[in-house]
């Protein structure tokens, strides 16, 4: 249910932001007892202002009644990724190369679930996604199917 919406979400959003000169960078939906909330983070090059979350956001509540995206009330949250900023796109992993990231995963892999260290490399073989992390000094191929979240991590 919820990859089904953010799916349906990145479908109506993606062009809308695009059409203000913006890349839909993330999508993450979930369900707060009587109202989803739908977050979405946009970037640009010369940055997100609050105003662009602002057109976006306008934009997209029309978007989304008129496509019945859910059948109960929800909350739109539209801002720009931040410092910690999500990634979740290929592209993202490709460009984040060498960046501190903090990773999460569904199960453990290798006995951990929470990998906080340095994005290696991204690849794609057979149809199959993984993100290699070096924690430590030892090396984690994570399959990208396997990440509930992936963010940037501060590099202090």
């Amino acid at each position: 249910m919820f990859d089904d919406l953010k799916e349906k979400v990145r479908q109506l959003a993606g062009p809308v932001a695009a059409a203000e000169g913006m890349d839909l960078i993330h999508v993450e939906c979930f369900k707060m007892q009587a109202r989803w909330i739908i977050r979405l983070y946009l970037d640009k090059e010369s940055g997100v202002t609050l105003d662009d979350c602002a057109a976006v956001s306008n934009q997209l509540g029309d978007v989304f009644d008129i496509n019945d995206l859910v059948d109960s009330q929800y909350t739109l949250e539209v801002s720009s990724p931040g410092l910690d900023r999500p990634i979740s796109r290929d592209q993202d992993f490709v460009k984040y190369r060498g960046s501190r990231v903090n990773i999460k995963t569904i199960a453990k892999i290798d006995g951990v679930k929470h990998f906080h260290g340095h994005l290696v490399d991204f690849t794609e073989e057979n149809g199959r996604k993984e993100i290699v992390v070096e924690v430590s000094g030892k090396k984690y191929r994570i399959p990208k199917t396997e990440i509930i979240k992936a963010n940037l991590a501060d590099n202090g």
